[in-house]
């Protein structure tokens, strides 16, 4: 599992964040606790910041 901060430049699309977060749940079972929760919450906040990203780029 990853446990690397945000990355700091360019931000990543919310696909690829997305998948991502696939990837650390299927590695978890979807068990979130301790450092693997607070790395979901992180892609989480990202995804969210590249879907609106993505929306304000689209309007």
């Amino acid at each position: 599992m990853p446990s690397s901060p945000l990355p700091s430049g360019s931000p990543r699309s919310a696909e690829a964040v997305n998948e991502e977060i696939r990837a650390l749940m299927a590695e978890t079972g979807t068990w979130l606790w301790g450092p693997t929760r607070e790395r979901y919450e992180q892609l989480r906040d990202e995804w969210v910041a590249a879907v609106r990203g993505e929306i304000t780029t689209a309007a």
